[in-house]
């Protein structure tokens, strides 16, 4: 007989249908009749014929026809949502979906896995698990050693010896013994009581990632989970079941307890779970549609799935990759804006950076060369200004190597650490098999993590500080020679004011959050964890200064191509040609005042997809391969050939390269 899930006013309801004749209208009908049922007060509804409502899958949000069969309209176990007519503008609606859900009715199913061990995850390949594009399996080696670990546990309960978390309470209570009788309900326990956190859920991305990291981490070896219950993870994970976590609540010591609960609390079947066949909904009802069972927990296995720092390490995994890539980006948005207000490449030359060799300045000065280069791409701009009598430019231009150096450094140096920290385990206590015994210790303390994500947060803000200040210049008549905030008829048209006035409370934003959160530590379960790293918020800040950043220099590409209008015909050099092409494919000049933050979002959307990269990146190699060895290896923030075979770019062949 096939069942259906229906989603009524924040409720879930599994409505039988014994009729393949019946229509989407009755099926709304029979949901609504439920509901009313269930209420002490018919849910204010004398009868269900006096409720109006629209059908549609909870998949995409497409609506229903009421009049279409249920055997041809919908499928055996799919997820619907009944919507009440006045429900959708009321504030105390709850929608099936989380935000941005058009991003999710387009997802696939991946054909393609990553094999985990514990000890090889990149953060690369992180974000790539969380985006959906793999799924998960263990190598050989891995599942002995989780088997080992499990046979250590096994031993410890039926030789009833006395070890933290399997055979005791927690935190304060470290000292009551658990009878035989309870240990698996002790873990139950554990997880529903721990699973206390608050805020927006986790968007699946994020969540997803969340629990790639936790498989990777279990896969160690050393938590002590069963291969039986880890496999059953995995199963989820692949499924694309995603618990609900919401994103506020862990202080990053003792590990990220509260969002590995509520990660740990929808693999038991409790709680909220999305997946993009149901939207929200009851955990039960997603884990069953996708042919799952809730997982049963054995001793030591609650605390195996939420002691550790994977909440901080995977959105630290994800600062990291996007600090990555718009630093690089900014170079090449730094040139263009340079090229615009005329400036020198002088500042670039090799042995100025050869006395000072920081790795991210030596490679920063050489991208801009690789951009600017006159012998190798003419300018007709640079040619334009080649006797003027300036000597030199402002910091903003002439010191980019130095200050984006920087950044790029400090982005490599949390990339090592929370490289590390993907492949640490970092439960308490520890299984080591080897030994036959459990230690109790203090991996799941976020310190490394906290620390290193607060540093990216202040390296990475200096990108938009900098930004905001080259807008300034291009906007500002008396420094660019170009049109009073870039835009013709001024006065009656006002241009890029208020575009470089939001640059600027972004950039002001970014000074209150970067405010190091490690640097603060309360202590909690009454003085037992009288330390914390405060890494969760760290984290969390990092990723929004980072959007900032993304979001500054966004405006600063939009600036600086409108500014290229004014020098028309003139051609800047042949890369940065091509990055105001790309540019103009989703903008188009500003001949007038028109509603921006559109444009914005445009010039935003290509950096977060690394557009500007792509068009840039042959150039840059090929640059490079010609002038080795002025070039060298740089930090793991430089361009690599790799980039170019995943990214499957071709290196122009064109003579003006």
């Amino acid at each position: 007989m096939p069942r259906y899930t229906v989603h009524v006013r924040g409720e879930w309801l599994a409505v039988p249908c014994g009729d393949a004749q019946l229509t989407v209208g009755w099926l709304g009908r029979e949901a609504v009749r439920r509901y009313i049922k269930n209420k002490p007060d018919n849910g204010g509804f004398a009868s269900v014929d006096d409720v109006r409502f629209l059908v549609r899958r909870c998949k995409g949000l497409g609506l229903l026809d009421n009049e279409d069969l249920l055997e041809v309209a919908l499928e055996d176990n799919e997820f619907v949502e009944v919507v009440i007519e006045g429900d959708a503008m009321s504030p105390d609606f709850i929608p099936s979906q989380p935000e941005a859900v058009y991003l999710y009715s387009k997802y696939r199913e991946p054909e393609k896995y990553i094999t985990l061990d514990g000890d090889s995850l990149t953060t690369e390949d992180l974000v790539s698990l969380g985006k959906g594009h793999y799924k998960i399996k263990l190598t050989p080696t891995a599942e002995k050693k989780v088997q080992k670990s499990r046979e250590v546990i096994d031993s410890i309960v039926k030789e009833k010896t006395v070890v933290y978390g399997i055979t005791t309470g927690f935190g304060k209570f470290a000292r009551t013994i658990i009878p035989v009788s309870k240990l698996e309900e002790l873990q139950v326990n554990l997880v529903r009581s721990h699973s206390s956190g608050v805020g927006k859920p986790l968007i699946p991305e994020r969540c997803r990632m969340l629990l790639a990291l936790r498989i990777n981490v279990l896969a160690k070896g050393y938590s002590g989970i069963s291969l039986e219950t880890l496999k059953q993870v995995i199963e989820v994970f692949n499924a694309s079941c995603l618990p609900y976590v919401p994103e506020k609540g862990t202080v990053g010591a003792s590990g990220d307890l509260a969002p590995l609960s509520h990660l740990a609390l929808g693999l038991i079947g409790e709680g909220k779970m999305w997946s993009p066949k149901s939207g929200w909904a009851d955990a039960k009802y997603v884990l069953a549609a996708h042919g799952l069972k809730p997982i049963v927990l054995k001793p030591k296995e609650g605390l195996a799935l939420i002691n550790g720092t994977q909440m901080i390490t995977s959105l630290g995994c994800e600062a990291v990759e996007r600090a990555s890539a718009i630093a690089r980006q900014a170079d090449i948005v730094a040139a263009l804006t340079l090229e615009v207000l005329k400036g020198t490449t002088k500042a670039f030359d090799t042995d100025i950076h050869a006395v000072r060799p920081h790795r991210g300045q030596i490679e920063v000065a050489f991208r801009f060369r690789s951009l600017l280069d006159s012998d190798h791409h003419p300018s007709e701009i640079a040619e334009s200004h080649r006797f003027c009598d300036r000597v030199q430019d402002a910091y903003t231009l002439r010191c980019c190597p130095q200050i984006h150096g920087v950044v790029n450094d400090t982005i490599a140096f949390v990339k090592n650490i929370i490289t590390i920290e993907l492949n640490s385990a970092t439960d308490n206590p520890m299984v080591f098999a080897s030994r036959g015994e459990t230690i109790s210790g203090g991996n799941f303390h976020g310190e490394y993590p906290a620390k290193a994500l607060d540093y990216l947060a202040i390296g990475v803000h200096e990108l938009a500080a900098i930004s905001e200040r080259r807008i300034e210049r291009l906007c500002n008549p008396s420094l660019s020679e170009l049109p009073a905030f870039l835009v013709a008829e001024g006065g009656l048209n006002s241009g890029f004011m208020i575009a470089h006035c939001t640059a600027a409370a972004l950039v002001s934003e970014n000074k209150a959050l970067c405010h190091p959160s490690s640097v603060d530590s309360l202590s909690t379960s009454a003085a037992t964890e009288d330390h914390v790293s405060m890494g969760g918020w760290a984290a969390r800040k990092a990723l929004r200064v980072i959007e900032h950043v993304e979001q500054v220099l966004a405006i600063e590409l939009l600036a600086a191509c409108q500014g290229i209008e004014f020098l028309r015909p003139l051609k800047t050099t042949s890369p940065l040609e091509k990055v105001y092409d790309l540019v103009r494919s989703v903008v188009r000049p500003w001949i007038k005042d028109r509603f921006m933050a559109p444009d914005i979002e445009a010039a935003h959307r290509l950096l977060v997809e690394q557009k500007v990269w792509e068009v840039a990146a042959p150039y840059i190699e090929k640059y490079r391969m010609e002038h080795i060895p002025e070039s060298r290896p740089v930090s793991p923030t430089a361009f690599s050939l790799e980039f170019l075979h995943k990214k499957s770019t071709k290196i122009p062949e064109s003579e003006d390269l």
